[in-house]
């Protein structure tokens, strides 16, 4: 079986794919390939960064700017991207995949309180799974992300006993641009100051990391 092009499980449905899809089975079987089966390519950092509307989330403008950061600040034999949100949490390698890049959806648009309830409850058993299957894939992690995204990220550490060494924008920056009178008000990722945190952050990052372990040769459970 291609898993690049479809998983197993119900027909594809183009309507379906509108609804939120984290409570989808094909999302949810999708996952479970993931930590189940897939082999997951180590790194000696693991960067967490939001899905996007547009697909392949990489094709996305917000995507393209966070890449084009992490390539400027690191060398790609370094890090490994993992898309994490309302799609659940997905090695970038995997983001052609069905259902990950056949599904459109903005949980910011969403004013149903449950739902929003539901899919933190979801995406933080997603991300605390996912950390506990790669807790040795790599050196650091560090998380890129804001909202309800960045509250399912704390979550998840918090369940999974996997700590997020870098967890950005930094709530001070995030207060002081905070702007409450707007439909987002934590704004956007790629807000300038923003973008400037996460290019010093791995920045940071790059010069803790350890050169003694390849990170061909870390376990992976």
């Amino acid at each position: 079986m291609d898993h690049n092009v479809l998983l197993p499980g119900n027909a594809w449905n183009k309507n379906a794919l509108t609804d939120p899809p984290f409570y989808l089975p094909d999302f949810e079987e999708a996952f479970r390939y993931i930590v189940g089966e897939y082999r997951i390519k180590p790194g000696k950092i693991g960067i967490f960064i939001p899905c996007a509307v547009k697909k392949p989330y990489s094709a996305s403008p917000s995507h393209r700017l966070f890449r084009k950061v992490i390539d400027s600040t690191l060398e790609p034999a370094d890090y490994r991207i993992v898309i994490f949100g309302t799609c659940g949490t997905v090695p970038a390698e995997l983001e052609r995949m069905y259902p990950f890049a056949h599904y459109h959806y903005m949980l910011g648009n969403c004013p149903d309180a449950r739902i929003k309830a539901d899919f933190l409850e979801i995406e933080t058993h997603r991300i605390a799974t996912y950390l506990e299957r790669t807790k040795a894939c790599y050196q650091k992690r560090i998380a890129y992300c804001i909202g309800i995204f960045r509250e399912a990220m704390i979550m998840g550490s918090r369940r999974s006993g996997i700590p997020i060494d870098l967890l950005l924008p930094t709530n001070p920056t995030i207060e002081r641009l905070r702007d409450i009178d707007c439909p987002f008000p934590d704004g956007s990722l790629s807000m300038q100051e923003y973008i400037e945190e996460f290019r010093s952050g791995l920045m940071s990052m790059k010069s803790t990391l350890s050169d003694t372990t390849s990170p061909d040769e870390y376990l992976i459970l």
